[in-house]
């Protein structure tokens, strides 16, 4: 590893490592040491490639720096320093350590100059982010969330890991270079699925409403911030260009603001709009152009600082309410104020105003978009901006800190450092909002966009003043509702159920059947044998055979018991499935 590159994964992965051992409550004033060195470190790299090295006979990097790494990194850095600060209160180390892993993994991901490289931190973010899901404690609906998530990243390691797979058999290498369309084979969509997977595509992307508003408080500001930007990155750096990319993102960016109009739990509203802004970084890789490309990580890199201030925001709300339901909430600016104006800032961010990071990153991907002569890809990215500012920006502060009903249970304060993180991602969405040169010259090309034109100052003013006008003369029908709205899940549960129902009548028949013959077969015939011997007898023999069925019972116990939030049982499973694929990987 050469001085010149510091892995700030490797920062993390030790700051984890310290914290396993550091049993003192001291613990917590080394919170912002990992971010402060991640972002020197950042600041500090050169392009080039760094820490090369052989593993069975595989040739791997763990550098690979480029302007493209450095944007992501360069906010990854930022806001994991941000997110300590949040979670400064907290006194259970293992949300710390989940965090540092999964922020490592996303560091690794970032720097990696092949697949074999990607995919170990890859599901190093899988693993370490279903603990955030798992360590909400208090939370009820967070066991069977959080198992629904890890199967779902699961599944998405396994299309990465099949891809790679049959990539290095094809080409018998695991470099991971970019992509051409029309050259791509069918591993290269098996890896571009398991991309889009943690991009969370639609219809791919059920499992992120579903799990990030049942993570911890400070768990879903983390997870706002790296899974989904990290596939933005990947997909930047390899699948350029990919049409279905291009079409796919417009879906996202008015699915999600669709979905999150109708919703009642803010964090779940949060949730949807990850996908609809998500889907804007996504079609503008598909498009591919300079222009396209620029905006798209310039969105990612100012989507991640404002959706982690809004997911500060909510969390606020809930860690100060004990609820993040808008039909339980109501009256708060006046008890909560700086909370709403912190919340105000990354609405107004998310919803593209001028002076606001939004307003200098989303506009590029859609005056790239129009430049590149996708009109109608355009005019859907301009839709969801729209309900964008309808749902995050009017609705859901509205109903919370205003609306008809008004909320009267007790006000947990909030700790200082709390404000602290709030104020730091405050003051970053208004400063590249006046200053866009600063995010602009880390983008990977020469950018020519201008955003404060009359003419985007314009179009922009009149889209927020019309939306704002609509809600005002709808605000009735547009009051939350308290209800469940079932998305894609719906149809995962039916496949699910189905496949049971499937599998269950034949494998029980056949279970009763093979225990019967070797009940009239095999024991009698073995006990013909041994006739009179102590070792074997009838009963104790059966019980033997009967011993497989009994195993099953225990596996059921032991997911009751994982209901309850027994750690040892997840780590035990988390390390069993990496030695598998560990296995399969020395194997192939």
């Amino acid at each position: 590893m050469s001085v010149n590159f510091i892995h700030p994964a490797f920062i993390f992965i030790g700051f984890a490592g310290v914290l396993l051992f550091w049993k003192h409550k001291s613990f917590k004033y080394l919170l912002i040491l990992p971010g402060l060195l991640a972002i020197l470190s950042v600041i500090l790299l050169k392009p080039g490639v760094y820490g090369k090295l052989n593993y069975l006979g595989f040739e791997l990097t763990l550098g690979r720096v480029d302007t493209l790494a450095i944007v992501f990194a360069h906010v990854f850095a930022i806001q994991s320093l941000i997110g300590f600060i949040y979670a400064w209160h907290v006194q259970e180390r293992s949300q710390h350590i989940a965090a540092a892993l999964y922020v490592a993994g996303a560091f690794g991901a970032t720097f990696a100059g092949d697949y074999f490289t990607l995919f170990i931190f890859w599901e190093l973010m899988a693993v370490a982010s279903t603990f955030l899901i798992w360590l909400n404690r208090k939370n009820s609906k967070a066991p069977g969330a959080g198992f629904r998530y890890f199967i779902f990243h699961t599944l998405g390691g396994l299309f990465l890991l099949g891809g790679l797979l049959l990539r290095y058999k094809m080409v018998g290498n695991f470099d991971f270079v970019p992509i051409s369309p029309s050259e791509a084979t069918i591993y290269d969509y098996l890896i571009l699925l398991g991309f889009a997977v943690n991009a969370a595509v639609v219809p791919l992307h059920a499992w992120l409403p579903d799990a990030y508003p049942e993570a911890t408080i400070t768990g879903a500001v983390f997870m706002s911030a790296f899974t989904t930007k990290t596939a933005v990155y990947v997909l930047a750096r390899g699948f350029a260009g990919f049409e279905v990319l291009a079409i796919a993102g417009t879906i996202m960016a008015i699915y999600g603001v669709f979905y999150a109009t109708i919703e009642n739990n803010a964090r779940r509203i949060l949730a949807y709009h990850i996908v609809s802004q998500v889907g804007y970084m996504v079609a503008g890789i598909g498009i591919g152009t300079a222009m396209t490309l620029n905006g798209a990580a310039a969105h990612a890199y100012a989507h991640i600082l404002y959706k982690g201030l809004l997911f500060m925001g909510a969390g606020s709300l809930l860690y100060a309410t004990g609820t993040a339901k808008l039909t339980e909430l109501g009256g708060l600016v006046s008890k909560l104020p700086w909370v709403f104006v912190f919340y105000m800032v990354g609405a107004v961010s998310i919803s593209g105003f001028p002076l606001f990071s939004g307003f200098v990153s989303k506009t590029m991907v859609i005056a790239g978009a129009a430049e590149a002569h996708r009109t109608y890809l355009a005019l859907g990215l301009e839709l969801a901006a729209v309900g964008t500012f309808l749902s995050v920006g009017i609705k859901l502060p509205y109903f919370a800190f205003y609306g008809p009903k008004k909320y009267t249970g007790k006000i947990t304060p909030l700790p200082k450092n709390m404000y602290v993180a709030m104020f730091l991602a405050s003051f970053l969405c208004f400063f590249i909002g006046v200053y866009p040169p600063f995010l602009y010259h880390l983008l990977p090309y020469e950018v020519e966009y201008v955003p404060y034109t009359p003419w985007h100052l314009e179009q922009t003013l009149l889209l927020l003043s019309f939306t704002g006008l609509g809600f005002y003369l709808l605000r009735k029908k547009l009051a939350p509702e308290a209800k469940l709205n079932l998305d894609f899940d719906y149809f995962y549960r039916l496949i699910g159920r189905g496949f049971l129902a499937l599998c269950r009548t034949p494998i029980e028949k056949i279970d009763n059947w093979w225990s019967e013959v070797y009940r009239r077969l095999g024991l009698r015939g073995l006990m013909g044998f041994a006739k009179g011997t102590a070792l074997f007898d009838w009963e104790e023999i059966d019980r033997v055979i009967d011993g497989f069925a009994f195993s099953f019972v225990r596996l059921g116990n032991n997911i009751s018991r994982i209901q309850k939030g027994d750690l040892r049982i997840y780590l035990a499973f988390s390390i069993s499935v990496m030695l598998i694929i560990w296995a399969l990987i020395y194997i192939f």
